[in-house]
């Protein structure tokens, strides 16, 4: 029974690390964007596999705020447009004990990163990798959607 007890305690100290969080810059004001282009190359891709949650990362921007541009007609917005621009990277990392999706925002015209959102979720393995994606893209997107109200 103790066996027992200390495996649950051990599971909900655990389960309690997960935590998702926002961290803003000090120096930067976010009311001033509007625009945000999700980069979508090599480097931030996610594996086709993946592709329905790639589509819920883009909803989680799209559904802030901030109008979604094309990467590839950023050249088509304006200077002033594009000073209200932010690029948006993104990254998966799934691991059993627990599945973390952040998302960066990065002003286009000086290149420095002005937000990070971060959405963590695990359920231990027992829902399984795809379930637990899912919630921590939920997670991210409640982070974005504060961060960019």
């Amino acid at each position: 029974m103790k066996k027992h007890i200390f495996i649950l305690l051990w599971l909900l100290l655990l389960y309690s690390c997960t935590t998702s969080k926002t961290v803003v810059s000090q120096n930067v004001n976010l009311s001033r964007y509007e625009y945000a282009s999700i980069i979508n190359n090599d480097t931030y891709h996610i594996p086709a596999e993946l592709m329905e949650y790639e589509i819920q990362l883009f909803d989680a921007v799209e559904n802030s705020r901030l109008k979604l541009v094309s990467d590839a007609r950023i050249y088509e917005l304006s200077a002033d447009q594009q000073k209200k621009l932010l690029l948006v990277k993104y990254g998966v990392n799934v691991k059993q004990e627990e599945t973390v999706v952040t998302v960066n925002f990065i002003d286009y015209d000086t290149g420095r990163p002005v937000a990070s959102c971060r959405g963590a979720y695990s359920s231990l393995g027992v829902a399984g990798a795809s379930h637990d994606i899912k919630e921590a893209i939920k997670r991210v997107a409640k982070q974005i959607a504060e961060t960019f109200s």
